[in-house]
């Protein structure tokens, strides 16, 4: 699986990896400040962004993919900073190759199994937008808000519609994401305890990381700090990047 990826700076390599929905674009706010200290290589995922898509889609095999990438790059030790679903991959990275990461950062998700189906109307409006030729974004957005009322989530998913030549299409794998969505929402439990350097980014207004989930949390990652950012959500490195890139950059210099 050759991933697309964006490298920029120079110095000690972080990696950056997104979430469901997204592209190495969306936690652009954090590389434009690391970059000026570090080498930042922010990945498209499988099934997202300009990289493959694959009916496998288990979190071993995007560690894997990343993994792929680096040893590509003859890149071996790394930072690794994930948000979202982005942070499973991290943690599923740090179970692979314990040895070769200096500081894992998790920007609001736990390592647990989340029950609540989450984006059921963002699929349906995904698929809707599948039904149709769709020759100007707007259209697209028009199909979209049928089902995603949240006019910030659709100008999100909209990051991802290109145009092609048979008209604009999703970037990202529709049904293959539909198809693994128990396994995104899902966890392995039983996976190698890392025992590096851990950083948790709470949004405090987010639910993605309960005060029961902390037995979890500790359990796999046994340093792990903690930090939550004030009046902040599931987004909260873009509702606050000055914040949470002030947070990271403390983190990376202990």
């Amino acid at each position: 699986m050759n991933l697309h990826f964006r490298a920029e700076g120079k110095g000690k390599t972080i990696v950056l990896i997104h979430g469901l929905f997204g592209s190495a674009d969306n936690l652009g706010l954090l590389a434009r400040e690391l970059k000026q200290h570090y080498q930042v290589i922010s990945i498209d995922l499988r099934n997202h962004g300009l990289s493959p898509h694959s009916d496998q889609f288990s979190y071993q095999d995007l560690a894997q993919d990343i993994i792929d990438t680096l040893d590509h790059l003859a890149i071996d030790q790394f930072d690794v900073v994930g948000h979202s679903m982005g942070g499973k991959v991290a943690m599923a990275l740090s179970a692979l190759v314990p040895h070769r990461i200096s500081h894992l950062i998790i920007i609001d998700m736990a390592p647990v199994i989340y029950h609540a189906h989450r984006h059921q109307n963002v699929f349906h409006g995904l698929r809707e937008v599948n039904c149709h030729l769709i020759t100007k974004r707007s259209e697209a957005e028009h199909y979209l808000a049928r089902y995603v009322e949240d006019a910030g989530v659709r100008q999100f998913l909209l990051k991802s519609l290109a145009k092609t030549e048979t008209g604009y299409q999703w970037r990202f794998n529709v049904e293959g994401l539909i198809a693994n969505y128990a396994t995104i929402m899902g966890w392995h439990p039983a996976l190698q305890p890392f025992t590096g350097k851990t950083l948790f980014i709470k949004g405090q207004l987010s639910d993605y990381i309960e005060p029961q989930y902390r037995g979890e949390i500790m359990a796999q990652f046994p340093n792990a700090k903690a930090h939550v950012v004030a009046n902040t959500g599931h987004w909260l490195h873009a509702e606050k990047p000055a914040t949470v890139n002030r947070i990271i950059d403390q983190f990376l210099t202990q």
